[in-house]
């Protein structure tokens, strides 16, 4: 395979910026990027490097990793530089001029795949990883990557052949008089399928942690919103004003908080208006309200009048009622509110941050082990039923034949989720969804 580059880190000014190379032969071009080679693999260098007129680009760190010692199992080496877009513009100029290609979507992790360092479903956990926006998505991603699922599988699907090796030697040899089955087979039969559930027990679809969590910030004109929003988020990401109508678009950003991430949206405040902008923001406020998991209303002692006109707003969606301003006066009814709060003081956010948080817990009523994808449950469900019919058909005597074909096709199953067995569409839609540079 050819030599591949890709800057591993967001194109955008920063400290640092990453990029990785990979491919047998990388190493040796090392002296004519940066006028040396290295002497250590895994070791930090300092080095110069240069173009090809010899101006100096930037002085940068530089990791070499021999293959199959490697992430991929190539040669491979990552550079460090500071973090400016020219920088990353004529570094990405010099690789080109060396000969390597730039790399495509996830190029790496399935280069990793290819040369057997990690499993099909360790590679999917990586973009999983990535993905993740919570703490246990990151967990239980994680578990997969570390190559836990991976050696559970392949755990399983060895004890199958240990029954299809009883089985189909019964069927081979039964006229040589030779036993290849005793009373232990149909114990050893439902030993197996019992750890199977067990085992498909502890892994939840990822689309249980799919997504972000919406939430979306509404109300009357100056009841706070862009104020509750800015000391939610710790600074000032959206525009405060006296003004009525201050706030037009839609403004975004997110949080972190108690393991869980937020996607919040500051909208227009809901109000009769003649201004064709403000009206058009009121109405993308309003069309939003559908697309998001919780609204919070935003009110204070002017407008608590609109308070059971919003009712009908928010219609069905998970509602948090928020009376902002409270170091100006408590509300008239305080048990119409879930929260009190002063966006000015920060007085009652702790409380706003908990009930938030709490709006988005999931009670599963399991204690999870691993994370797993749409095609990894079909597969293991699919292989599980195969196993369950193998053992429903040697209990009934309905012929080994077709206890052995239940078998291979349980085993094929589980070759299928770590990659084993892998159609080359399959691998083009994984890796596809990867970014550059993983």
């Amino acid at each position: 395979m050819s030599v591949v580059f890709a800057l591993a880190t967001p194109p955008a000014k920063s400290a640092i910026c990453v990029f990785r190379v990979s491919g047998d032969g990388c190493l040796e071009k090392l002296s004519s990027l940066t006028g040396s080679g290295v002497e250590k693999h895994r070791t930090f260098y300092l080095r110069n490097i240069k173009n090809k007129e010899g101006k100096h680009i930037d002085s940068v760190g530089l990791v070499a990793f021999k293959g199959p010692d490697s992430y991929t199992g190539e040669d491979s080496f990552e550079v460090y530089a500071h973090g400016s877009l020219g920088v990353m513009s004529l570094l990405v100029d010099v690789f080109k001029e060396v000969g390597f290609d730039e790399a495509q979507p996830g190029e790496f992790t399935k280069r990793a795949f290819l040369n057997n360092k990690i499993s099909l479903a360790q590679a999917e956990a990586v973009v999983d990883v990535v993905d993740s926006y919570s703490s246990e998505a990151v967990y239980l991603s994680s578990q997969t990557l570390a190559g836990g699922f991976t050696k559970e599988v392949v755990g399983l699907s060895n004890k199958i052949d240990l029954l299809r090796v009883g089985v189909e030697g019964e069927i081979d040899f039964a006229d040589e008089g030779e036993a290849f089955l005793d009373d232990s087979i149909l114990k050893n039969f439902e030993s197996l399928v019992n750890e199977f559930r067990f085992f498909l027990s502890g892994c939840v679809n990822k689309k249980m942690f799919s997504g972000k969590n919406k939430v979306l910030f509404v109300g009357p004109v100056n009841s706070g919103k862009s104020s509750v929003f800015n000391r939610l988020l710790g600074f000032e990401r959206a525009l405060v004003s006296d003004v009525p109508g201050t706030t037009r678009d839609l403004v975004e950003s997110e949080i972190f908080y108690n393991e869980t991430s937020f996607s919040l949206s500051d909208s227009a405040g809901l109000r009769e208006t003649e201004d064709k902008i403000e009206s058009r923001g009121i109405e993308l406020a309003i069309d939003q309200i559908q697309n998001t998991d919780v609204v919070v209303g935003v009110f204070d002692s002017s407008n608590e009048s609109f308070l059971e006109s919003f009712d009908s707003v928010v219609g069905e969606k998970k509602y948090i009622k928020l009376f902002n301003k409270l170091d100006l006066g408590s509300p008239s009814n305080p048990g119409d509110f879930d929260c009190l709060v002063s966006a000015k003081t920060g007085e009652g956010f702790d409380k706003f941050k908990s009930v938030l948080s709490n709006t988005f817990i999931k009670s599963t009523g399991n204690s999870f082990n691993y994370m797993i994808r749409n095609r990894h449950a079909a597969l293991l469900e699919s292989s599980l039923a195969n196993l369950e019919s193998a053992f429903f058909k040697l209990r009934n005597n309905n012929g080994l034949e077709l206890v052995a074909e239940d078998l291979k096709n349980a085993r094929s199953d589980l070759d299928e989720v770590v990659g084993i067995k892998t159609p080359d569409s399959l691998l083009g839609d994984i890796f596809s969804s990867f970014c550059i540079g993983k």
